[in-house]
């Protein structure tokens, strides 16, 4: 599936949050096993905040293009949960895998990761972006 293989092969997401009528972006790095997707970032930055008040986001994924008719990617949105014992030992482990540089920390980047808080994202609707099969060519995934 085109939209898997797309998540499979791209790292970082652009997290959108929303709370007390406020919004923020964020880009993350993220590992995704089937359509949930994986992050992590400390419990103190802006959207981590947001998720703890209101656990809903959306996000994309895409490069930067430069001809309109070259764009993909992926629209996303669903709820947020932050990850504690076995699932966030998976995490962890998920994200090292794609991550080698986050398997190999020692040291202050260590300690780092081991405070952070990690979260998974659920998409209750995900869109595949293909504007090469024509402007605007979007095709909803049923999850």
């Amino acid at each position: 599936m085109a939209a898997l293989e797309y998540l499979a092969n791209h790292q970082v997401m652009t997290l959108s949050v929303a709370a007390s009528g406020r919004v923020w972006a964020a880009a993350v790095f993220y590992v995704n096993s089937d359509f949930a997707l994986y992050f992590l970032s400390a419990g103190h930055t802006r959207h981590a905040r947001y998720i703890t008040e209101n656990p809903w986001a959306a996000a994309a994924i895409q490069e930067d293009y430069q001809d309109w008719r070259e764009i993909k990617g992926i629209q996303l949105e669903g709820p947020v949960s932050q990850l504690s014992g076995a699932e966030r030992r998976e995490a962890i482990a998920l994200y090292g895998r794609k991550y080698p540089f986050v398997a190999a920390a020692v040291g202050a980047i260590a300690a780092a990761l081991e405070k952070v808080n990690w979260y998974r994202l659920d998409p209750s609707r995900l869109y595949y972006i293909d504007n090469s099969q024509g402007f605007g060519h979007r095709e909803e995934v049923l999850l």
